[in-house]
């Protein structure tokens, strides 16, 4: 670990920075530290500025594990650099420590929310492949509507070309995008595409319960 920390410090020294508030406060901090002879207020001083600093660091690591990924680098490859084993731990780790705006309030539950809801992306393709004909029938039909306007034969057409691909699963989201177009002409139709939204809705909550 000594060798990539070296290897680390010789590939960035290399490359231009910008020292931040953090790296220049991490400097008093650890001046203080690495004096024994240091007052009680420096040490307190010390300790509360270190506590912002691992505040801020904090906030590092995502977005460095964000940009490696932005640049092509695959799990595989960042998790040596975090100190994990495997690619599975090193998405882990992210999930864990990203800051994703919603009420999720742990680590913990941010790795569970995501996990339910790959399970329940996958239910719901499993569910669209194993129901093809219902959904391609569907499809068909809502393919035949015409004189709704621009707006909703767009929708329309996105249901044709998806109809035309060669994976069922392909078809939910336009059918979706299209029923509100349809709900006023077409009930019939419209609630049918309701019925299979239903259908999907409950095989991703079985997934991710």
């Amino acid at each position: 670990m000594d060798d990539d920390r070296d290897d680390a410090r010789s590939r960035l020294r290399s490359s231009p920075s910008r020292e931040g508030d953090a790296v220049a406060d991490l400097a008093l901090v650890s001046a203080v530290a690495g004096h024994e002879a240091a007052g009680g207020e420096d040490v307190l001083a010390a300790l509360s500025l270190l506590r912002h600093i691992r505040d801020e660091v904090a906030q590092w690591e995502p977005r460095l594990i964000e940009a490696a990924r932005a640049a092509g680098i695959s799990w595989a490859r960042i998790a040596p650099a975090l100190g994990v084993s495997s690619r599975q731990a090193a998405e882990r780790r992210y999930l864990r420590l990203r800051p994703d705006g919603t009420t999720t309030s742990t680590g913990e539950e941010r790795v569970r929310a995501e996990r339910d809801r790959r399970a329940g992306d996958r239910a719901a393709v499993l569910w669209a492949r194993e129901n093809a004909a219902l959904l391609r029938r569907l499809a068909a039909a809502v393919g035949a509507v015409d004189g709704l306007g621009r707006d909703a034969q767009r929708s329309i057409d996105h249901v044709t070309d998806a109809l035309g691909g060669a994976d069922t699963a392909d078809l939910l989201s336009p059918l979706a995008d299209a029923s509100p177009y349809l709900r006023e002409s077409y009930p019939d139709l419209a609630d049918r595409i309701a019925a299979v939204g239903d259908q999907v809705d409950r095989a991703r909550h079985d997934a991710g319960a």
